[in-house]
C-alpha cells in the first residue's frame, strides 16, 4: 500500500475543501469496505485518504416537507434497514437484507455501495476499467461481465446491488463542490455512465466532488420489490438482478419502472420491460413478457449467454415479488427454467 496522508473532517466544506487541494489525489473513505482492499492492490494509489464519516450531516436519515427521505452518505445500510422513514422502499431493503453479511451491513455505508467500485478480475488485477480495450476480457475469462451496453470498449458491470432499487424509487442524489458553494441534484441513474476511454470512471464524478445525500421522494402506493439471483447464500455478488417499481389501480399497471443490475456497465434502466407491463394484469404471463423484453437488446461474450436467462428470471420474479404473488421459492433460476451458469468459486476478487 502506498503511503498516504489520512484527513478526518467535521463539516462537508472541509471535506471538499481537502478533496480539492491541487496536486493531491484525494479519495473519500466511509466504510472502507471496498477501498481499502483496492488500496492494498495497489489499484487505488491516493496522496490523500478523506474519512467522511465524523461529519454530522452525513449521519442522518430525514424527512422533509414534501415527504422525500434524505439519507446522509456515511449512514451504514443496516441503519437504512432499521429506520422507519425508509419502511416505504421494501425493494431497498429487500437487497440489504440479500447481503447476508453481518460486517457489510453495518460497516459499509449507503453511499460507498452505490459507488462501489466494479468487481472486474481485470480492473482489481491493475488492468484499468477496460481492460486493453475490452480485448482482455473479450479473450479471457467473461463469465460474469456484462451482457448489456457492452458495444464499446466497457466489459464491467457495475457493483450496486442497491442502485436498480433506487432508481425504480426515483432516487437522486446531492453532489457538492468542487467550488465552496457549489451544489446540484442528480438522478441516481444519471450519476453512472459507461466509461470510453481509460481517464474515465463509471461514475460522473469529478476531483473535488462529494456525493451528500440520496434522496428519495414519497412513494406513495406505488409497489416495488427486487430479486436477486445468486449462486448461493453469502455476500458474493449476485449474477443477474432486477428491481420494478409500479403504479396499480384495480389490478392493472398503470406506469412501471425496471432496471436490472449485474449485467451491464451502468445499472440498466429497460423500457421495454416497463412498457409491456402497462395496461396489464400482473400474471405469471405477463411478468415473463416483461423478462424477455428487458433482453431484446442482449449480446452476450463466449462464456456467459446463461445470463439472459437469469436476467429474464430475475425481471419476472421482481415483478411477482411487488405484486405480492409466488415467485417460486429460493432465489434461482424456475424449476421449469434450468440455469447454465457456472458452478465455480466466488467472482469477488
Amino acid at each position: 500500500m502506498k503511503n498516504f496522508e489520512y484527513a478526518q473532517p467535521t463539516t462537508e466544506s472541509e471535506a471538499v475543501a481537502l478533496l480539492t487541494e491541487p496536486n493531491k489525489e484525494a479519495v473519500v473513505l466511509a466504510g472502507g469496505t471496498d477501498l481499502v482492499g483496492l488500496m492494498k492492490r495497489m489499484v487505488v494509489t491516493a496522496d490523500r485518504v478523506v474519512n467522511i464519516c465524523e461529519i454530522k450531516s452525513l449521519q442522518q436519515i430525514e424527512r422533509d416537507d414534501s415527504g422525500s427521505v434524505w439519507i446522509g452518505a456515511a449512514v451504514c445500510l443496516d441503519e437504512f434497514l432499521d429506520d422507519r422513514n425508509t419502511d416505504q422502499f421494501p425493494s431497498a431493503k429487500q437487497v440489504i437484507q440479500g447481503i447476508s453479511s453481518i460486517q457489510l451491513q453495518s460497516q459499509g455505508t449507503l453511499m460507498g455501495e452505490l459507488l462501489r467500485r466494479p468487481n472486474c478480475w481485470y480492473f482489481r488485477e491493475g488492468h484499468g476499467l477496460l481492460a486493453d480495450n475490452g480485448r482482455m476480457v473479450n479473450e479471457g475469462d467473461n463469465r460474469y461481465h456484462a451482457v448489456l451496453g457492452n458495444r464499446g470498449s466497457a466489459r464491467f458491470v457495475n457493483a450496486s446491488r442497491l442502485a436498480p432499487a433506487l432508481i425504480t424509487l426515483g432516487a437522486r442524489v446531492r453532489v457538492v463542490g468542487p467550488a465552496p458553494d457549489e451544489e446540484q441534484i442528480l438522478d441516481l441513474a444519471n450519476l453512472y455512465q459507461t466509461p470510453a476511454a481509460d481517464s474515465e470512471l463509471e461514475n460522473v464524478l469529478q476531483p473535488g466532488q462529494l456525493a451528500t445525500h440520496v434522496i428519495i421522494p414519497a412513494h406513495g402506493n406505488r409497489l416495488s420489490a427486487a430479486y436477486e439471483v445468486r449462486q448461493g447464500e453469502g455476500p458474493d455478488q449476485p449474477l443477474a438482478a432486477a428491481a420494478v417499481s409500479m403504479d396499480v389501480v384495480s389490478g392493472i399497471v398503470q406506469s412501471a419502472s425496471v432496471v436490472l443490475g449485474q449485467v451491464a456497465p451502468t445499472p440498466w434502466i429497460t423500457n421495454g420491460a416497463a412498457r409491456s407491463l402497462c395496461g396489464k394484469a400482473v400474471t405469471e404471463e405477463s411478468a415473463a413478457m416483461a423478462g424477455v423484453a428487458a433482453v431484446v437488446d442482449a449480446m452476450p461474450l463466449s462464456q456467459n449467454e446463461y445470463k439472459i436467462q437469469l436476467t429474464q428470471v430475475a425481471v419476472k420474479r421482481a415483478v411477482l415479488k411487488a405484486a405480492g404473488h409466488d415467485t417460486g421459492g429460493l432465489d434461482g433460476p424456475l424449476p421449469d427454467e434450468p440455469s447454465a451458469a457456472p458452478s465455480v468459486e466466488s467472482h469477488i476478487a
